[in-house]
């Protein structure tokens, strides 16, 4: 495997969390209507998945610069 691909698959692995984790949110709020312990702790998970994506995000484009 190259860096470029590898680069390239953190990259997309990190914007497809990020993006995920929008409409989630988006998704948990308009079901339940209302924000409760449970929406909370989801938030929290998608919280970590969305900074988990960040890093990623990070972490391709430091790895594309070095080539």
């Amino acid at each position: 495997m190259s860096t470029e691909f590898i680069a390239l698959t953190l990259d997309i692995i990190g914007k497809v969390m990020i993006a995920y984790t929008a409409l989630a949110v988006h998704a948990r709020v308009r079901k339940e209507h209302k924000i409760d312990t449970a929406v909370f702790k989801i938030m929290k998970w998608e919280n970590t998945m969305g900074v988990i994506g960040i890093i990623l995000m990070i972490a391709g484009y430091l790895i594309r610069i070095s080539l």
